[in-house]
């Protein structure tokens, strides 16, 4: 019997010859482990990505913000501006000064300056009943329907707070300038004259869009 042999056991146990056995690792547990390895690092990839395409089309990194959104953007038609309208010059228009207050002189005075100021003038007097002690702002700026885009918010730049009212009058160029009870002064002529040039301006177009 060979020294190799444990005691007790003997035929088909022997152990013979002069070399120990090799005591080998297990392959299958190695290619489980390189497998799951193999699994982690694709999913990281795979995770990694979907966050660049999410980026992408979201617009969250730089360069895709910078790119993407340019290339499906198209600019809407430009507006155009409003036409001018004819605004009539003061001397074009012909103002009835009518005094609604109890001051006496008023309408005479305030006809005077608006004559200065270039508009024409018509009657000089008191108001009518409809209007007489009636009229507790400034004043107002009564005129034809026809002339509501033209004749009195000229009038109107004269006198800040005047209420603007039409009438069945058919005359558009005529116009009345009712003083009420809170009327202190015309409205400074500089000023006055910047508001005329406003409105003969024509309205800027607002600036084009880009549909995205």
């Amino acid at each position: 019997m060979s020294m190799l042999t444990p005691p007790g056991m003997g035929g088909q146990y022997r152990i013979t010859g002069d070399k120990y056995p090799r005591m080998r690792r297990n392959r299958g547990r190695r290619r489980i482990v390189l497998a799951a390895a193999a699994s982690v690092a694709a999913l990281g990839l795979a995770g990694w990505g979907t966050l660049q395409l999410i980026d992408v089309f979201t617009g969250g990194g730089d360069k895709a913000s910078a790119v993407g959104p340019a290339l499906g953007c198209k600019p809407s038609p430009s507006p155009t501006a409003k036409p001018v309208k004819a605004v009539p010059k003061p001397g074009q228009i012909t103002v009835n000064v009518l005094n609604a207050t109890t001051r006496s002189g008023l309408a005479k005075d305030v006809a005077d300056a608006l004559k200065k100021r270039g508009f024409k003038i018509g009657e000089v007097g008191n108001a009518t009943k409809a209007y007489d002690k009636k009229v507790d702002g400034p004043g107002v700026v009564l005129g034809a329907k026809t002339a509501a885009d033209a004749a009195l918010p000229v009038l109107g730049t004269q006198l800040v707070g005047a209420e603007t009212k039409t009438d069945a009058r058919t005359k558009p160029a005529e116009v009345d300038l009712i003083l009420g009870k809170a009327f202190k002064a015309l409205t400074a002529e500089k000023d006055a004259d910047k508001a005329l040039t406003t409105l003969a301006k024509p309205v800027p177009a607002p600036s084009a869009k880009k549909d995205c």
